[in-house]
């Protein structure tokens, strides 16, 4: 028997803003929020629900591309998915249970460096924590130990492995032109394949110079550039088909046709790709003529015979070796005439001047406080896995030298995020892509910016000359960006959440809304410890003192805020370092006290006064934080005014249908009120826990008839999301008729009246209950259950609408 694998690389970096542990708005990544958001919607949920339609275009299944295939999800990915898109986190872990079933007890997915750091770049102890990392998260998230691990862009060296094979790691799976030379069995001849000439349908044992030995794929070159490159995707056939006829005419039993990519090739590089790899999963799995398996399956079924040499420093991205990671070799991702990569060699001497003076900060402060810094360190990740109290409580009981004071804490976690930071400025893609100002550079300067201000707070010299000094030497290609200096002046450097930022965020938003007494704003907790919330006709005013503590290192202080919406666009106030209750009453007091009075000038001198750093709201709110204040503070004025048009457009009505009638265009005006009257109605009806439809169709009869435009896009979005409702309902629900019947008088609506509906969670329920649920309750209905019977009736209704295959 032969053997086909498919692995995918489903990585995106770090984005988190370094202060807040949270992914601010990227705008290229429009219309979504952010990159891995969009990334989701296109590959990460549609691999986990892939579609194979019958020849009609119908879903004749739906399978978890995961659960078929070897594949590695990054920790930083994994964390975003768990807390952004639970759905999704959830079924990449339910694959890799689901594959270790399929394939003898080998789980498919594979472990990886923490967070993408290229290893054979990185200095022993930042290795060790890197795999170390990696295995820590990947036992947390599938509960088992790694066999495997993919290297950041398969960068290898004899050091990396080294550290693999030490972590108890069997495998790594390495691009076929990282073969130095290969030895037969019992042979005493090395054979040299540094031209990709390497057999790659067999695992290869690496012996290390420690004495351990790991195993090594080389992945199929070829049908893994077609893969990725070459247009393979189109078709699932032909997908199946190349990698049938991957094998070479003298392979024997045990061959291995395997390729390897980026996951994102199927789906977001390429639209649709899912489900041609799904399609070609499901041809492969039922083929006489070969065996789907995971590299660990194959690994335990045919350990490897032959021995290889791997090339030092050597990756799958670079035809350089790591240069891509360190100098201007020549590779990179476009850009213009004229553009280089000569700031890649000046970034990575800043950050490493960076790492090895913060190193000397970290290794003088800790200790006293660690038993064994180091350690420590690489026992850290089981803080970042919960950032719970619980989880800092334990690690610091455990690895403290001493009983710690409150201030002990807050320096032991404060030096513990120092080195995290240092650790994340290194990830791979700040040196990938065309320029010094590009998004994922920009994200390892903000690190570097969070290294150098913990440093500080820890108690440590300030360290940015130096490093701003080599960074003066980097260029942008995009002339107005400058040098590295100024790109971290301007990029990083203004990235950066003080309490003060969360606190006049606070302090905005409360103007339009009363706040829980707890809140939380990225990485900071806030407390309202008093506020005082005044209106006066339509001015607004809100004062507080609140506390705020970090929950990454306790650091807690109290601040004092103050804002004002009176006539402007936006709020004017500011927030300021609590001086003591007397001051802070003096200044609530004061600042109500004008506001009361309408003396906007005053008030305007009394905010100077008490925040000398300066009453302007904007001075600590970024962009996305003002449109959520705007937004807030128009809640009320939306609400007015569509009670407003509405309670026009029912006064006219009757007008409007008898102008409809006779083919009269009716005033602007009113029209206007109408549509906004009636698809605010549909959104309502739609929105409401039992829907009427019946109602629906007959505000959708009524705009027609009265010749207004039907929001179509709206209409779509509300179908969807009740659709999605209604089908989680009936697959919580199982026995229930009613609950299947709205979903199929709810389908039946969409098919006829939403033909832009977003179907793909409704349709992943209902396919769910076509195959899980269906046969047990045809089994009832045969038997004279009437309930049974309904269900079925309905379910497959809604079966059909939704195109599903029953």
């Amino acid at each position: 028997m032969k053997y086909v694998c498919v692995h995918g690389h489903f990585y995106q970096p770090p984005r988190e803003n370094p202060w807040m542990d949270r992914v601010r708005r990227e705008p290229s990544a429009a219309p979504y929020h952010d990159w891995n958001e969009r990334i989701t919607a296109e590959c990460y949920g549609p691999n986990a629900h892939a579609r194979i339609l019958d020849a009609s275009g119908r879903i004749a299944k739906i399978l978890s591309t995961y659960a078929h295939m070897s594949f590695n999800m990054g920790p930083t990915l994994l964390s975003w998915l768990e807390s952004q898109a639970p759905a999704t986190y959830g079924a990449v872990v339910a694959a890799d249970a689901e594959s270790a079933a399929r394939f003898g007890g080998h789980g498919s997915a594979m472990a990886q460096g923490y967070n993408h750091v290229i290893l054979p770049l990185a200095d022993d102890r930042d290795r060790r924590t890197q795999v170390a990392w990696g295995v820590a998260d990947f036992k947390h998230r599938f509960g088992r130990s790694p066999e495997g691990m993919w290297l950041p862009e398969t960068a290898v060296d004899t050091p990396t492995l080294e550290a693999l094979a030490a972590a108890g790691i069997a495998f790594t799976v390495l691009a076929p032109r990282q073969a130095a030379r290969v030895r037969a069995p019992g042979a005493g001849v090395w054979k040299d394949v540094k031209d990709g000439a390497v057999d790659t349908t067999r695992s290869y044992k690496v012996s290390l110079p420690s004495g351990r030995s790991i195993a090594v794929f080389f992945y199929d070159g070829p049908v893994s550039q077609a893969v990725a490159f070459e247009g393979l995707l189109t078709r699932g056939e032909h997908l199946a088909g190349r990698l049938k006829a991957a094998f070479p005419p003298d392979s024997g039993p045990g061959a291995l046709a395997h390729v390897a990519t980026d996951g994102e090739s199927y789906g977001h590089h390429h639209r649709f790709g899912e489900m041609a790899l799904a399609w070609a999963l499901d041809e492969l799995s039922r083929c006489a003529e070969v065996r789907l398996t995971n590299y660990a399956q194959h690994l335990a079924l045919f350990p490897p015979a032959w021995e290889a040499e791997v090339v030092e420093n050597s990756s799958w991205s670079c035809a350089h070796g790591v240069e891509r990671w360190r100098s201007d070799c020549g590779c990179h991702t476009g850009g213009r005439a004229g553009w280089t990569q000569a700031w890649r060699a000046p970034l990575r001497g800043a950050l490493d001047r960076l790492r090895d003076a913060s190193r000397q900060v970290f290794e003088e402060k800790a200790r006293g406080l660690f038993k064994d810094p180091w350690a420590a360190r690489d026992a850290y990740v089981g803080v970042l896995l919960g950032r719970t109290k619980a989880a800092a409580d334990r690690f610091l009981a455990e690895h403290a030298a001493r009983p710690l004071s409150g201030q002990d804490e807050v320096l032991a976690l404060r030096l513990m995020e120092l080195e995290r930071h240092a650790m994340l400025m290194y990830t791979s893609c700040g040196w990938f892509f065309n320029d010094l100002a590009g998004l994922e550079t920009v994200q390892v300067l903000r690190y570097a910016a969070r290294v150098l201000e913990l440093a500080r707070q820890v108690g440590g010299p300030d360290l940015s000359g130096p490093f701003l000094a080599k960074l003066r030497e980097a260029r942008s290609n995009v002339e107005e960006e400058g040098d590295g200096a100024a790109v971290f002046q301007r990029h990083a450097e203004t990235a950066r959440v003080t309490f003060l930022a969360a606190s006049a965020r606070h302090g905005a938003r409360s103007l339009s809304r009363e706040n829980p007494k707890v809140t939380h704003y990225g990485l900071w907790e806030l407390t309202q410890e008093d506020v005082r919330r005044l209106r006066r006709g339509e001015a607004r005013m809100s004062v507080g003192l609140l506390s705020v503590a970090s929950t990454a290192t306790r650091a807690a202080t109290q601040a004092a805020y103050c804002y004002v919406l009176d006539g402007g666009p936006l709020p004017v106030g500011a927030a300021g370092l609590f001086k003591g209750m007397k001051a802070y009453e003096q200044m609530a007091w004061e600042t109500t006290n004008l506001f009361s009075q309408g003396d906007a000038e005053g008030l305007r001198r009394a905010l100077e006064k008490h925040f000398p750093e300066g009453p302007d709201v904007r001075r600590q709110l970024d962009e996305e934080d003002e449109r959520h204040a705007a937004e807030g503070l128009l809640e009320g004025a939306a609400a007015e005014s569509e009670a407003a048009l509405a309670a026009l457009y029912e006064r006219q009505a009757p007008l409007l249908r008898a102008l409809a009638r006779r083919g009269i265009r009716a005033p602007r005006a009113l029209s206007a009120a109408a549509e906004f009257a009636l698809n605010g109605k549909v959104a309502r009806l739609l929105a409401a826990p039992a829907p009427d439809l019946s109602a629906v169709e007959g505000v959708l009869d009524e705009l027609k008839a009265e010749a207004v435009r039907l929001d179509e896009e709206a209409l779509a979005y509300s179908l969807g999301r009740l659709l999605r409702r209604l089908a989680e309902t009936v697959s919580e629900h199982p026995g229930d008729p009613r609950a299947a019947a709205a979903l199929a008088d709810a389908a039946a609506l969409a098919h006829r009246r939403a033909p832009g509906a977003d179907l793909w969670s409704a349709q992943n329920d209902v396919y769910k209950a076509v195959t899980k649920l269906l046969p047990e309750r045809r089994a009832l209905a045969a038997k004279g259950d009437s309930d049974a019977a309904a269900w079925c009736l309905s379910l497959e209704a809604a079966a059909a609408q939704l195109n599903i295959k029953v």
